[in-house]
């Protein structure tokens, strides 16, 4: 259904809805200690500071919320603002916490799991069934899909400052510079130098990789996991490698 107004002949459309593959990173608190969470994140973001400052947050308290640990929401927004990251929503809160955010102007995230998820039906018989006229006829069983992933190819030098997302997998062919930033749920490839950030799988996937040919990234993750480029060891840099997880550990070798 669109929402968007009718407009008369002399008049522009000055805006309107699309649907957006903006991806933010979510902190995860495992402790309402809030001594204890800016310690930590401030720790943290001292080892990349350009990567996350003025960046956009989702605040997850699911664990938190099933533990039934209080969390003052009010002094965590204020430690976050004031390591210069922008919370935007909170996802797992309690109904007072939810109702506390949105009067602080933070957007209350729900139905996170299903929501993009497609109900379909399929013919193969499963131990689910219903009795009609006395007769027993199998049901369908629901199976929940997924939607498609989408690969992307790009052939274009990426910028600095500029963003490129992609739900499947994602290939550049040129070079990418310094502050741009690649972000897939599925694998990257990059057949050019790497200057900028590179983060596969992004929703998870701790199967995913990241090819190089000229590894000289600022940062590098795997579901979360990652690198600086202090951390990298000199003898991968500006060659050929494969970047995969392993124990929870990021490794880097040459192919």
């Amino acid at each position: 259904m669109s929402i968007d107004t009718p407009l008369s002949e002399n008049q522009i459309a000055a805006l309107q809805f699309k649907s957006s593959s903006f991806n933010v990173p979510a902190l995860v608190l495992a402790s309402h200690e809030l001594e204890t969470i800016s310690s930590q994140l401030e720790k943290k973001l001292t080892q990349a500071p350009d990567l996350f400052k003025n960046s956009a947050v989702l605040i997850d308290l699911h664990k938190l919320t099933r533990k039934n640990a209080p969390l003052e929401l009010a002094e965590l927004i204020k430690i976050l603002r004031s390591l210069e990251l922008i919370p935007i929503a909170v996802s797992g809160a309690t109904e007072t916490q939810n109702k506390l955010a949105i009067e602080l102007g933070i957007a209350v995230q729900t139905n996170q799991t299903l929501n993009n998820l497609v109900v379909q039906t399929t013919s193969e018989p499963e131990i689910n069934a219903t009795v009609v006229d006395e007769k027993v006829v199998e049901a369908p069983p629901v199976v929940l899909i997924p939607p498609a992933k989408e690969n992307k190819v790009i052939t274009q030098p990426v910028r600095s400052g500029q963003r490129i997302y992609a739900t499947g997998d994602l290939t550049v062919l040129a070079p990418v510079s310094s502050s741009a930033e690649l972000m897939a749920e599925g694998n990257i490839h990059v057949y050019a130098p790497l200057r900028g950030r590179v983060l596969a799988g992004v929703q998870g996937d701790t199967q995913a990789r990241i090819f190089c040919s000229d590894l000289q990234a600022e940062l590098v993750s795997i579901a979360g996991i990652y690198k600086i480029n202090e951390e990298l060891d000199k003898t991968v840099k500006r060659t050929l490698v494969q970047i995969y997880l392993h124990d929870q550990a990021l490794l880097i070798e040459e192919l």
